[in-house]
């Protein structure tokens, strides 16, 4: 059987919690940020990926 490869865009962007659950980092967070609104800002943040797409996530980077 070949080997399993990852998506190299997908394990560039998402990142496996202590807890096993994948998180990863919103847009618009790396430059230009005077210009931004604050509210823009705060939506940056990392969050956990929603359950309906971790099994989709879970297929792209198996090796996490």
């Amino acid at each position: 059987m070949p080997k399993l490869k990852s998506h190299s865009g997908a394990k560039k962007r998402v990142r496996k919690t202590g807890s096993g659950k994948l998180a990863m980092k919103r847009h618009s967070r790396n430059h230009l940020l005077m210009q931004k609104s604050k509210r823009q800002k705060r939506l940056g943040r990392t969050i956990l990926v929603h359950e309906t797409n971790e099994h989709a996530l879970s297929h792209l980077v198996p090796h996490l």
